[in-house]
């Protein structure tokens, strides 16, 4: 018993002792801060100063790569070919489009003069559509369609 007592009492020191030595350590790492804070005040008028020079150099470098990107852009792209297929609308498209066979980028378009044109587009969500007489057998039925939905809607009527 007179043992354990013993190392209790030795351990409780050594855990003293670490406390104290940690306040020390705190203490010297405070000091080391204002002593730093000193010193990159100083740093920081040089940094300043370099800053001016490498934007000169920065602006250089751009121009380098701008020239690299002409030598890409030379190539136009190629429109796809399936867009390009004329298309003959159903009955109920027609009524919009016109009987007319059109590329299905011309059925897109068309379609969103007749949409501006008789103010279709949701006021409050922009992104709908409001279906008209001649748009909701288009639409299948539906009264309000998304614009995302409105190409593969219109999918099912090209032939």
């Amino acid at each position: 018993m007179a043992k354990k007592k013993a190392k209790k009492k030795a351990t409780k020191k050594k855990a003293t002792k670490k406390k104290v030595a940690k306040k020390k350590t705190v203490k010297k790492k405070a000091t080391k801060k204002k002593a730093k804070k000193k010193t990159t005040k100083k740093k920081a008028t040089k940094k300043k100063a370099k800053k001016k020079t490498t934007k000169k150099k920065a602006t250089k470098k751009k121009t380098a790569k701008k020239k690299a990107t002409k030598k890409k852009a030379k190539t136009k792209r190629k429109p796809n070919a399936a867009f390009m297929k004329p298309m003959t609308p159903s009955a109920q498209l027609a009524k919009v489009v016109g009987s007319k066979a059109l590329p299905r980028t011309q059925v897109i378009k068309k379609i969103w003069e007749y949409i501006r044109k008789h103010k279709l587009q949701n006021p409050k969500n922009k992104r709908n559509i409001l279906a008209d007489d001649n748009l909701k057998p288009v639409f299948g039925g539906k009264k309000e369609v998304t614009m995302f939905q409105l190409a593969g809607l219109i999918g099912k009527h090209l032939s």
